[in-house]
């Protein structure tokens, strides 16, 4: 729950709330105003009909200054602060690095329970709403073991495969689930009690306001966030008409790294799985397969199969290196990238990565920077 909204996140949550979630629109008003606080200065509002938005953008606007439309919107305010734990915008610290190089990356994420979650390495995992009982038992398996391994399963939710992956994760505390409703709403209603569990340890978060219903085409604005966060997809069983397609596809045109468990021929549970592995996704049968593909950078992994007694002490993170090392992500940026986010002289941003090299959090790889072990 949050107190109140800070002045950036009330000015951003106002733009898209008028907007209602359209993405073109946004960027367009951003775009024009610069940011969002100067769009909705109320000298400037007049300026909103020259930018070719949509009508129903624009009725909304209108209402907007009536005191009827600023009480509407103060209510939403309350929902949100009543509902969210943290919200997140592209300039802020904490917001997922590994989403901004995607133009359709969302302006605001509303997320529960805990943020950091959603900074350390994550794989998503999809699949059918009604699975077999095998698929059901390979898709929670394969969650187990990744998420012991150290990787947070990222899936939406659903019904089925999502719902398995999402256990599979709890076990060792690893999971985040991306919804395509408000913070106010679990869909479907049946997992109310799984969203509960994973905001504990994990984090549940969505781009949609409170209010927000379960449209049809809510689904695929989630998955491409869902693809997004992660370092690749595994689509665990899926028919050939199956959302979870949407998901590798986004995944695909993201540069990730697409996976898919092969099952029976006769099977349609794996028609959309055998489509993918044509289509040159990556057949697996085993979740390690997964790690070794992905090459993940997991001096911490290693440490945790030592035994004990031979463990050494994972170092605590001095606080002056905490920010940078909270825009370090599990794919890597280059030293420009990491100057755009934190304007500090060049000569004091490369020693405090090599201070981070030195603690074993962070790693150069190709020129890129990258994060080699979370914080606990």
């Amino acid at each position: 729950m949050l107190n109140q909204l800070s002045p950036h996140h009330y000015h951003t949550v106002l733009v898209w709330y008028l907007v209602q979630h359209s993405l073109s629109s946004f960027q367009k008003i951003r775009n024009y105003f610069g940011s969002c606080a100067e769009a909705v200065q109320t000298h400037r509002l007049s300026e909103w009909q020259q930018l070719g938005l949509h009508k129903n953008h624009l009725k909304r606007l209108e209402e907007f200054q009536t005191p009827h439309g600023k009480q509407q919107f103060d209510h939403m305010v309350q929902l949100i602060c009543k509902h969210t734990d943290f919200i997140l915008t592209p300039e802020d610290i904490d917001y997922p690095t590994q989403l901004l190089p995607y133009s359709d990356h969302p302006p605001i994420l509303f997320g529960q329970g805990q943020l950091q979650a959603l900074l350390q390495p994550q794989i998503a995992m999809v699949g059918s709403r009604k699975p077999s009982p095998h698929g059901r038992q390979v898709a929670y398996d394969f969650a187990y073991y990744l998420s012991e391994k150290g990787s947070y399963i990222s899936s939406g939710l659903a019904h089925g495969i999502d719902e398995a992956a999402h256990r599979g994760g709890l076990a060792h505390h690893r999971t985040i689930a991306v919804t395509g409703t408000g913070l106010d709403t679990v869909y479907p209603s049946q997992n109310s009690k799984l969203a509960q569990e994973i905001i504990q340890t994990g984090a549940l978060v969505t781009e949609f306001l409170p209010t927000a219903l379960p449209l049809q085409q809510h689904f695929p604005r989630r998955n491409r966030i869902v693809s997004g966060l992660s370092l690749g997809v595994l689509v665990v069983e899926a028919a050939l008409k199956s959302g979870s397609l949407i998901t590798a596809n986004e995944a695909a045109n993201q540069g990730k790294m697409v996976f898919a468990i092969p099952g029976h021929i006769y099977s349609e549970y794996h028609q959309g799985c055998h489509q993918l592995i044509r289509e040159g996704a990556t057949l697996v049968d085993h979740p390690e397969q997964i790690i070794e593909d992905l090459a993940l950078p997991t001096q911490w992994q290693v440490q945790q199969q030592i035994p004990e007694e031979h463990a050494t002490i994972t170092p605590s993170l001095p606080t002056h290196l905490i920010a940078l090392y909270q825009s370090l992500d599990w794919v890597g940026q280059d030293l420009d990238e990491l100057a755009q986010r934190h304007p500090i002289p060049i000569a004091e941003l490369t020693a405090q990565l090599m201070e981070l090299e030195l603690l074993g959090f962070c790693i150069q790889q190709g020129g890129r920077y990258l994060r080699c072990r979370p914080i606990h």
